[in-house]
Order: structure tokens, then C-alpha cells, then sequence
């Protein structure tokens, strides 16, 4: 079991920008083996590109038009040269591993909270 972590008051909270996405591009990175290079539609917040390790527990096109939640304001990094502006959420334990999705239809680019 995991050490409990640090607990954060509401105003952390609400620094975290987290918006409904749907996923649009989805490819491989060169010379990588677990990598995607995904972008995500945030609706009136544009597009953004984040790099994923899900090579192994999603294919492609399984990722194509997934309707997702998406962390905006991650600080931008690079990854096998590769920019990624943010992060896709999911749930995992041990080899096991899921994608946070929507279960209802909301705009793209509806805050989550």
C-alpha cells in the first residue's frame, strides 16, 4: 500500500486546470517503444499535444476520438524531442491501467472540478 499522500487544501485544488478533450491525432513516436504522440481538442482552448506512455495498453485507434479529462496547465516538457503541453489522465495498479473518460456528452473544453 502506497503512503498516503499530502493532503492539499480547495485553492491547490483549483490551481490544477483540468478540461474535457477529445482525443483527434494519435501516432507513434520515432524511435521510442512506448510512446504516442497525442493531441487533444479542448474546444474554444484550442488544441494541445501531450506525449503518452500508453503503447502496450491502448492501440491508436482504440485512442481516436476517446472523449477524455485533461490536465491544461502541466508545465511543458520534452520527451524523446517531442513537446507535451499537458497530461491525459488515467487510474492504474500494477500492469493494470485506464483512461479517465467522459460518461456523459459535454462540450469539449468544460472545466472539470
Amino acid at each position: 500500500m502506497e503512503n498516503p499522500a499530502k493532503e492539499v487544501t480547495i485553492e491547490d485544488f483549483k490551481r490544477l486546470e483540468m478540461r474535457a478533450g477529445t482525443i483527434v491525432e494519435v501516432s507513434r513516436v520515432p524511435r521510442t517503444e512506448k510512446l504516442f504522440k497525442v493531441v487533444v481538442s479542448l474546444g474554444e482552448h484550442g488544441r494541445k499535444q501531450t506525449i503518452t506512455g500508453l503503447v502496450g495498453f491502448y492501440a491508436a485507434e482504440e485512442l481516436m476520438n476517446k472523449r477524455i479529462v485533461f490536465l491544461c496547465n502541466l508545465k511543458e516538457a520534452k520527451f524523446a524531442g517531442q513537446l507535451s503541453q499537458g497530461m491525459l489522465l488515467a487510474a492504474s495498479e500494477g500492469e493494470k491501467l485506464s483512461l479517465l473518460t467522459l460518461d456523459r456528452d459535454v462540450p469539449d473544453g468544460s472545466r472539470v472540478s
